[in-house]
């Protein structure tokens, strides 16, 4: 079973004795405070929950699937997510 953002919004709402609406502008907002500092190379930690950070990608050479021609992968940025203690526990049940 998957928890989509609906189900989740609905789930934040009956916890947190808020409004869907309420609830769904919250999730919103952590959102975009997510986005935000990760864009600015900013890490973000919930404590017990999880830990987020930009990390840099250097250029590396792949191979093209179809012709297998060598190609060239630019530099980058990706995310680096780990989970907190709270939330490996939960999984570890």
């Amino acid at each position: 079973m998957t928890v989509n953002r609906t189900d989740l919004v609905a789930a934040i709402a009956e916890k947190a004795g808020l409004t869907k609406k309420q609830a769904d502008d919250a999730l919103a907002a952590f959102q975009e405070v997510l986005v935000d500092s990760l864009g600015k190379g900013e890490a973000v930690k919930v404590t017990g929950l999880l830990s987020a950070e930009r990390v840099e990608r250097a250029a590396r050479t792949g191979r093209n699937p179809r012709t297998g021609e060598e190609i060239t992968i630019p530099a980058g940025y990706g995310v680096k997510l780990s989970a907190g203690s709270t939330l490996k526990s939960a999984v570890g049940k």
